[in-house]
């Protein structure tokens, strides 16, 4: 009896401390193995952080250079020179045990260092106002020195020590495992004895835990979900537990526990043929049912619209699955769908209604563009006749009279297609795109210096940015706004006129085209943007009143306004406002 105690506590003792052994050993070796897989990504992480600070200071850079003041820009910008080296050093320090990295990083280094040296320049040249020459240091630092392949080859070196080590840590892992094995057979051998001896016991007890475990299971399932109505039902669609969301929705007690059919719950809410055999197919065949809608009368009295979810639940006692049942009511969401549907028919109402408005316009534009230009021609026509019959004849006072009908003629034709062209600028669809607004002023302004001949012209045009809109609309805008600067600057010695722009606070560009011409009274400002509006005789400045009524119907339909202000014998400023846009501003760094 003795020996067989010694044994035992022999064998204990060798079952215990051997794991032990075994387990501190392997646990050390694990720890030293993750050590040396924390290393590498630590050292790949270093590199992603050297070529992120880098890059993160050349687009600093690149937007000190596009007008960026912010100091944190400017902060950024400079980060790289002062954190990169000591980085470098931090990255050689760490794989000085790697020769190969050792060389990467080497290479690396004179990379960087260039592209901080290049970078350096650049914000130099920006602090000299010299933005060209900084863009070019920036253009050479990528050219000359890039880094991607570097950095690419540092992390690769890396990931292949990396897969090195974590072979080694399977094989130790392996070793481990086994005398792990070995030592667990003895401890099964050992324990069999025991399990032997106390069979029945630990079989009621293991019944009992699994009996508690599904119970925790089901307590764990409804409180997951207790936001939504849920129940948990059996094979024959009787209720095992509900929550209290599904007894509130359905009329069931708040303490209800007991098995009742699901057809009986809800006055008949649930009775609904091709549901209840889509709910059997899922417990028979295990498909689940995903967002089933469906129209309930609850006990409420409402008409609700719900969508409903069901899936098959094993039971770990092997006994029949039971299936997970879950709502929700989305009876807002249907109003609001019905609200929307109503909503589009009366807008494909208002729609057709400003479609036969337009086919009215259309056939208005038509009658005066044929029925009240043929008169005027007969009137031209007829008057050049008479000049020509009354020939010599014809006193002073006659050709006065021929000549007066000749100008009211062209003159209304010029009103025609001024209407004409204000009605197409109102219908036709904006073809939006990239447009240069620097291209559409240096067009604008040669076109208007054409009709200036002789005159003393000083322009001042600050730099444009790109917008996206209908370049010839905003062709015409230009020209309206440049030809009125050029007109009413007419009587000056040296006429001035400048184009500016500026960023307002929600992105917009609001532009401004300044003179020291004619000005006006900003009494009369309200009527300066309507058709035919003149704020000036027709024998001082020439013109017809609807350049600027198209200037402000163009800028309107491209979501911007327009307005002006001016002082009589000093001057007038116009400006007008249009959005930006994402599309603008990558086009615009394509042009840097």
């Amino acid at each position: 009896m003795r020996w067989r105690l010694g044994g035992l506590l022999a064998a204990v003792l060798v079952i215990v401390a051997l794991p032990y052994i075994v387990t501190r050993s392997g646990a050390g070796e694990a720890i030293e193995a993750n050590e040396r897989v924390t290393h590498s990504s630590e050292v790949k992480s270093l590199t992603y952080r050297i070529a992120y600070v880098t890059r993160d200071g050349e687009a600093s850079i690149y937007r000190l250079i596009n007008g960026d003041t912010d100091p944190q820009v400017r902060m950024r910008a400079e980060r790289a020179s002062h954190e990169v080296p000591g980085l470098l050093s931090q990255l050689r320090e760490m794989t000085r045990d790697n020769p190969d990295q050792q060389s990467l990083i080497g290479s690396l280094t004179s990379v960087v260092n260039g592209r901080l040296a290049l970078t350096g320049q650049a914000i130099l040249r920006h602090e000299r106002g010299d933005d060209r020459g900084a863009a070019e240091a920036m253009r050479d630092s990528g050219t000359l020195f890039k880094m991607d392949d570097l950095i690419d080859g540092v992390v690769r070196n890396e990931n292949n020590t990396l897969l090195e080590r974590r072979d080694e840590a399977q094989r130790e892992s392996f070793n481990s495992s086994l005398a792990l094995s070995i030592t667990a057979i003895a401890q099964i051998l050992l324990l069999a004895i025991v399990v032997v001896v106390s069979e029945r016991q630990i079989s009621r007890r293991l019944r009992a835990e699994e009996r508690e475990g599904q119970a925790v299971q089901r307590s764990q399932l409804i409180v997951q979900a207790v936001r939504e109505p849920i129940a948990l039902l059996d094979a024959g669609l009787g209720t095992l537990l509900v929550n209290a969301a599904f007894g509130e929705l359905y009329g069931l007690p708040p303490d209800f526990r007991q098995s009742m059919p699901l057809t009986e719950i809800g006055d008949g809410a649930w009775s609904d043929s091709a549901l209840l055999q889509r709910l059997n197919d899922v417990l028979l065949l295990d498909r689940e049912l995903w967002d089933y809608e469906l129209i309930q009368r609850t006990v409420d009295g409402v008409d609700r619209h719900v969508v409903i979810n069901a899936r098959r639940l094993e039971q770990d006692d092997g006994g029949d699955p039971v299936l997970l049942l879950t709502l929700s009511d989305v009876t807002a969401r249907a109003l609001v769908e019905q609200q929307v549907k109503e909503l589009n028919r009366q807008l494909e109402g208002k729609i057709e209604q400003v479609s036969d408005v337009n086919r009215e316009l259309e056939a208005f534009s038509y009658s005066v563009s044929h029925d009240l230009r043929a008169p005027l021609r007969h009137i031209s026509g007829f008057a050049g006749k008479l000049q020509q019959h009354l020939g010599e004849a014809a006193d002073e006072r006659t050709r006065h009279y021929i000549e007066v009908i000749n100008d009211a003629a062209r003159r209304m034709a010029l009103l025609i297609e001024d209407l004409l062209v204000f009605s197409r600028l109102g219908r036709g669809a904006l073809r939006l795109q990239p447009v240069d607004m620097q291209s559409l002023v240096d067009e604008a302004r040669a076109l208007a210096e054409t009709d200036a001949q002789g005159r003393h012209i000083v322009w001042s045009i600050a730099p444009l940015p790109i917008v996206i809109g209908d370049e010839n609309m905003l062709r015409t805008v230009w020209q309206n706004l440049l030809g009125n600067a050029v007109k009413y600057t007419g009587k000056r010695e040296v006429a001035r006129i400048d184009v500016d722009v500026q960023r307002n606070r929600d992105g917009s560009y609001e532009f401004t085209i300044s003179d020291n011409g004619a000005g006006f009274d900003m009494q009369y400002a309200g009527k300066l943007f309507g058709v035919f509006q003149r704020l000036h005789r027709a024998s001082e400045f020439p013109g017809n009143g609807i350049g600027l009524a198209n200037v402000r119907r163009i800028v309107t339909r491209h979501g911007g306004r327009v307005w002006a202000d001016a002082q009589p014998g000093v001057g007038a400023r116009f400006h007008f406002t249009l959005p930006s846009s994402d599309l603008a501003e990558s086009f615009a760094q394509r042009r840097l």
